[in-house]
């Protein structure tokens, strides 16, 4: 039997009183350093749960029967996607009016302008769905029939942690090609949390896309993949190096990320980096490190990979 006494703490017992005005003196110190004081003292920034809302409406919308309550009948498919897309629209035109007035700080922002933008890129989205739910119909097949365990193309949409991501990558990359790059980074961040796969909304995919696996995968923001490219588990398409200016400091939106023609597969574990180009119908073995081009059809193995490495390390010494 507890004892009641055990049970009641006062609140005086954390010194709330004093971390809290140590808290609110932190934020009015990071607010006048980033010239973040709001005039109105509402929130300023999207919010990763409105998104989130927002996302599973969508999904719903897209794939009503698959990813749609489970109680929806097909004679009401029509009814359910307008319902809930006019939910989940709202929802977004309040966040992509915050990201837009955050856009036009240290300025006071324009509401009128900021209304008339946001309700264009939301209507815009919204015209691109169907177009978007056709391009992941390419990735789901592509996923089944790709993977010999794949039992049917509802598995792949119910199951694989590919389909999530490319979902989010697909909606992100086109919040993202519209103006609003934080709304489709949360997009993909949600997803990253989820499923471990790491793809920047930047990132330039073609169709028939194909994710195994997928934990640990990277695209970064400038890669740019044509169609029916297959990726493994581990496989990172990152940046070499990164530029900066005259102070050292990084320079932003640089081509950085490798390009990645049809019909390539790269394998488990394969790291790729540099803005460098993977010639169309190559196949990446697992673990190779790659920081240079290689043509149409190529094949490269770790050996190859590892041989290529000591002899650059070679001529760079060599002419020294």
């Amino acid at each position: 039997m507890s004892d009641s006494r055990h049970d009641v703490r006062p609140a005086t017992q954390w010194d709330l009183s004093h971390v809290v005005s140590g808290l609110r003196a932190a934020r009015a110190d990071w607010r006048e350093a980033h010239q973040r004081n709001s005039e109105s003292g509402r929130r300023e920034f999207p919010s990763r749960e409105a998104v989130e809302t927002v996302l599973a409406g969508l999904r719903g919308a897209l794939f009503p029967m698959r990813l749609g309550p489970a109680d929806l009948r097909q004679e009401g498919e029509d009814f359910y996607v307008g319902h809930t897309l006019d939910a989940a629209l709202n929802v977004l035109l309040d966040q992509v009016r915050l990201e837009l007035a955050c856009a036009t700080r240290p300025e006071a922002p324009d509401p009128v302008a900021i209304e008339q933008r946001a309700s264009e890129i939301v209507r815009t989205f919204a015209a691109e769905l169907p177009t978007i739910r056709r391009v992941l119909d390419t990735d789901v097949e592509a996923a089944y029939h790709g993977d010999p365990a794949a039992r049917s193309v509802d598995e792949v949409l119910l199951c694989y942690p590919g389909i999530l991501a490319i979902i989010h990558y697909r909606l992100g990359h086109t919040l993202y090609r519209l103006g609003v790059p934080l709304l489709a980074r949360i997009i993909t961040e949600i997803a990253h949390s989820a499923t471990g796969i790491d793809i920047h909304p930047g990132a330039d995919i073609g169709s028939r896309f194909f994710i195994d696996h997928g934990t640990g995968v990277v695209i970064g923001e400038t890669a740019i993949l044509g169609q029916r490219v297959r990726l493994y588990q581990a496989v990172t398409l990152g940046a070499k190096r990164f530029a900066t200016d005259a102070t050292g400091a990084l320079l932003k939106g640089q081509p950085r990320h490798p390009i990645i023609e049809d019909d390539v597969v790269i394998y488990a574990g394969a790291t790729i980096l540099g803005r460098v180009t993977i010639g169309a119908g190559s196949s990446i073995g697992g673990n190779v490190w790659l920081t240079r081009s290689v043509p149409p059809g190529s094949m490269i193995t770790q050996a190859q990979s590892e041989h290529h490495t000591a002899d650059s390390i070679a001529a760079a010494g060599s002419s020294s």
